[in-house]
């Protein structure tokens, strides 16, 4: 090789992450997918490894201009593609994937070795997250209805002493109502005996 030669360049490992519009029919997504695989593919791709689209809440809206007008979005199917391709073959499969109308956004990273070694599964993660919440509320789940149980028992007790209260005092006010009608009637004896 001379030294102005340029060594040839070699494959490197990328991943195309996406989000398709939620105004694809669901039945319809699974075709947008393979589309996507088969321009990478015809581009010089060659496919490693997939996370199949699925529905998603975005965490923030995002606005896209469609048919016309600017429409909002909330949701989403997102999925994504690793691949090798040679670096000078990345700009042209850019441009054609652009050019799919039915994707929302798009993002095309060059993977580090790292990276590379560790795909992150989304929608497995979710799944997980959702598995491990339920876990905790039925542990947590006898914590609460003991508490709650606590909780009971301390308004049924403070209700009775509250009756109880009540009660007394309206002993109080009947014996107070005795004592005076007996100081009155004692009060006119003493009256007529003067």
């Amino acid at each position: 090789m001379s030294e102005n030669e340029m060594p040839a360049a070699e494959a490197a490992s990328y991943e195309f992450a996406f989000h398709i519009l939620p105004t694809v029919a669901e039945g319809e997504v699974a075709n947008v997918f393979q589309n996507l695989k088969d321009i990478i593919a015809k581009n010089g791709g060659s496919l490693t490894v997939e996370e199949n689209p699925a529905r998603v809440e975005l965490e923030y809206e995002i606005i896209k201009y469609l048919e016309g007008r600017n429409r909002k979005f909330t949701s989403a199917y997102f999925g994504w593609i690793r691949f090798t391709a040679e670096p000078a073959a990345i700009e042209e499969l850019t441009e054609s994937i652009e050019g799919v109308k039915e994707i929302l956004r798009h993002l095309m990273i060059r993977l580090s070795k790292v990276e590379e070694a560790n795909p992150f599964y989304l929608h497995e993660a979710l799944e997980a997250e959702k598995a491990k919440a339920i876990d905790v509320d039925a542990e947590a789940a006898p914590e609460v209805v003991k508490k709650t149980k606590k909780v009971e028992k301390v308004e049924e007790k403070k209700e009775s002493e509250d009756k109880e209260d009540k009660e007394e005092v309206e002993e109080t006010k009947e014996e107070s109502e005795v004592v005076a009608e007996a100081e009155e009637k004692n009060g006119e004896e003493s009256e007529d005996k003067v």
